[in-house]
């Protein structure tokens, strides 16, 4: 068997231990290239601009995982519907899927590209950005904000060829772009002297470059999600439908990241060290949770395509599956990662600092024993989108948003960088409750 076939399997026929991790490997690898080539970022600002340009990315990460995060998830939300006609055969309605996504997320993207570029300096002034590196960070994040349609783009198109399950090819085209990402990061920084704009610069180009790429495979492989005339006459159940999803995955994003912002806030009253330690954690808490985002994201369309198929014990026991393996990662990481953890924040941020290194090997240490949380938290929010559930996933987002205010407002004031060290796991144990409530709840309504 070659190894397209092998990742590419029928998502409602096959086993489902083989349709689960066939599925979610490339997306697995796909992240993995995604969080490299934004690690990049920081690991050449890190070693060849210094700690502050370092520190300049991290004041505004958090608005950048808003942007990444609401296209992300506007991107999977749109999947999703595609995936439950797909999983019923139903080809007419999903070429006018397709059709309606691009009119969707063309509106969206100029309005975050407006809002961005009005709105942005306020944003970064509020948050409390010191002086000394608000201009630098906010040449980074505008750039980001400007340039965010290439984003979409990706998103839309890759969250496409997901849906009908081929989650290889997007792999593909992304190791090619990130490969260029951090050749281009080399470039724009140490040749050219642009500063952290030009490792801003160097990520939109290698999202344009893999945007083309999905789109170039489609027209020519995936005809089954090319529009035809028809597709144009779309019914307005199924724009209403689209943006439903879409919205719900991205405001969902959106909450959480708010949340992040405004605990942003907190870390940016801590010296440089500090946010520059944060930064690096992030950097590489985003690299470990990798295995468990991609089962989370594959389970979003593993269980759309066998709702649209009617098939409801399938989707208990994938969810099963996807939890077994979350777990299972999380155990791996508990053990391993505390032992390099010092190590990997100076190999991240390039600083023999020992209050920075002192605090990112806290902070990572730390979320270890909470991974297993994590995982079990983002598959249920994720199948109970894939179920169609608009409103429940939203509540977790709600309950981690008013739980990093609390934080800001009460605990890290009190706490200190502890405060910021232990808010995120925390609000996880309450996240998961509530989501598992939610989603046991959906599928008995389901199977009666």
């Amino acid at each position: 068997m070659n190894t397209y076939k092998l990742f590419h399997p029928d998502l409602t026929h096959d086993n489902i231990w083989k349709s689960v991790i066939a599925f979610m490997f490339p997306m697995m690898i796909s992240y993995i290239f995604q969080q490299l080539y934004n690690a990049a970022d920081s690991v050449i600002v890190g070693h060849f601009l210094g700690e502050t340009s370092l520190a300049a990315i991290g004041s505004c990460t958090a608005i950048s995982e808003l942007l990444i995060g609401f296209g992300t998830g506007f991107g999977n939300g749109l999947g999703i519907v595609a995936a439950r006609h797909y999983g019923a055969q139903n080809i007419t309605t999903l070429k006018k899927v397709s059709f309606a996504s691009v009119i969707i997320t063309t509106c969206v993207t100029a309005f975050i590209m407006i809002s961005g570029a009005l709105g942005l300096k306020p944003l970064l002034r509020l948050l409390g950005t010191p002086a000394a590196i608000i201009e630098e960070a906010y040449s980074y994040i505008w750039t980001v904000a400007i340039f965010s349609g290439v984003l979409f783009a990706y998103n839309l198109l890759s969250g496409l060829l997901r849906a009908i399950g081929n989650s290889f090819m997007p792999l593909i085209f992304l190791i090619i772009a990130s490969t260029l990402n951090i050749g281009l990061d080399i470039l724009f920084v140490t040749v050219l002297k642009w500063g952290v704009k030009g490792t801003a610069i160097a990520t939109v180009i290698a999202q344009g470059i893999s945007s083309i790429f999905c789109l170039l495979y489609i027209i020519r492989k995936a005809p089954v999600l090319l529009p035809s005339k028809e597709s144009f006459k779309a019914e307005s159940t199924i724009y209403k439908d689209l943006i439903g999803q879409g919205l719900s995955m991205a405001l969902m994003s959106a909450l959480v990241s708010s949340g992040s912002v405004i605990l942003q806030s907190s870390i940016n009253s801590f010296d440089t060290p500090i946010i520059a330690g944060h930064i690096s954690a992030r950097k590489i808490f985003g690299l470990t949770i990798i295995p468990i985002i991609a089962l989370s994201l594959s389970s979003s369309t593993f269980v759309s395509q066998n709702y649209g198929a009617g098939k409801i014990d399938r989707i208990k026991k994938g969810i099963r599956i996807s939890n077994l393996l979350c777990i299972f990662w999380g155990v791996i990481c508990t053990i391993l990662i505390p032992i390099f953890a010092r190590r990997l924040i100076q190999a991240v941020s390039g600083s023999t600092s020992p209050e920075l290194l002192d605090y990112g090997t806290r902070y990572i240490t730390f979320m270890q024993p909470f991974y297993a949380v994590l995982g079990v938290l983002v598959v249920s929010r994720n199948s109970l989108q894939g179920l169609g559930s608009k409103f429940l996933p939203l509540i977790s987002s709600i309950i981690e948003l008013v739980g990093k205010i609390a934080f800001t407002l009460i605990i890290i004031p009190h706490l200190g960088i502890w405060g910021i060290i232990i808010c995120e796991p925390l609000i996880w144990v309450l996240m998961t409750i509530q989501l598992i409530c939610a989603l046991v709840q959906k599928i008995r309504s389901l199977k009666s």
